[in-house]
């Protein structure tokens, strides 16, 4: 089983002609649509929908977003077992898209349920790997007990991937944030990050290399994406081209498909992803971005399911 810790939120999505007239002529307000979301989440669901055993390990609120979430993941196949639940409201992103596709946030997160996780005593059985990151591993007091989960299960030498997934606008203090990035390393198998994501953090992926990852993935959008192992494979492969609507999810597609991919290819370990051979590792990538393409041509975070992608091939 792979288990996927971290924010489950609302995204609240433009979508259509702006409803509400401005004033004096201003242009309207856009109308938001509210759609299943957070990083983790997306990861999860993604997981879910390609046939991977997963299961969340969260905090969401008991308010009617807070069960559609937990709707969500279970119509995906994903084990809920490890969600707690609170009276607190769900944290609420206001995303805005881009011409070309992009999305940016605004968050709202005072007092929201999944900020305030705490962390299991106990790692469930059988888990293969566990994958942290983005606004949970921003926000106190969630942040310590994400990042003290990590730490056991790389401790207990459970394969561990990290994607920060930066929203730079959650983060006081940009060195602050860099430098517990850094102490993060010698517990993470495999880092996945965005370009923008690397040039936020500062850094190359051989010196993140170094600091204790098996393996790198640096993902370029549309340009594709870049493979780098501590035993010295380094793999590009180029993105899948489609009509773009928007990227809302596709990093975290990319997540859940390099999780699937390694390990259908008994590749789940630290020790496997660093002697990675250049054909597995093409081929894992090849499969993320198409998983990624077809999350980029539909609105919202909409990950694949396994047949779809068998027809996208």
């Amino acid at each position: 089983m792979i288990v996927v810790a971290g924010e489950a939120l609302i995204d609240l999505v433009p979508q259509g002609a702006p409803q509400l007239p401005g004033a004096g002529g201003a242009p309207g307000l856009p109308a938001l649509a509210p759609r299943l979301g957070g990083g983790p989440y997306n990861t999860a669901v993604a997981l879910g929908r390609l046939g991977s055993p997963v299961a969340f390990c969260s905090r969401v609120s008991r308010d009617a977003f807070g069960e559609a979430l937990l709707g969500g993941l279970r119509a995906a196949g994903v084990d809920t077992a490890y969600v707690e639940s609170g009276p607190e409201p769900t944290t609420l992103a206001v995303a805005s898209i881009g011409a070309d596709g992009s999305a940016g946030y605004s968050f709202y997160v005072d007092g929201t349920a999944d900020r305030l996780f705490e962390a299991p005593d106990e790692l469930p059985d059988g888990v293969r790997a566990m994958s942290f990151g983005t606004c949970s591993l921003v926000l106190e007091p969630g942040a310590s007990a994400y990042e003290d989960l990590m730490r056991r299960a790389a401790a207990r030498g459970i394969c561990t991937a990290l994607d920060p997934n930066i929203r730079a606008g959650l983060i006081p203090d940009a060195d602050a944030y860099r430098a517990r990035f850094k102490s993060w390393l010698p517990s993470v198998s495999l880092l996945k990050l965005s370009r923008e994501d690397a040039d936020w953090l500062g850094g190359t992926p051989h010196e993140w290399l170094a600091a204790g990852p098996a393996a790198v993935v640096v993902t370029r959008g549309g340009d594709g994406l870049s493979l780098y192992t501590r035993g010295g494979t380094e793999v590009h492969v180029p993105g899948e081209r489609v009509d773009v609507v928007d990227t809302i999810g596709a990093g975290d597609t990319v997540n859940a498909a390099l999780l699937h991919g390694l390990a259908a290819r008994d590749a789940l370990s630290a020790d496997a992803l660093a002697d990675l051979p250049d054909a597995t590792a093409a081929d894992v990538l090849r499969f993320a971005a198409r998983a990624a393409a077809l999350t980029c041509s539909r609105a919202g975070a909409e990950p694949p399911y396994a047949a779809e992608l068998d027809r996208f091939a």
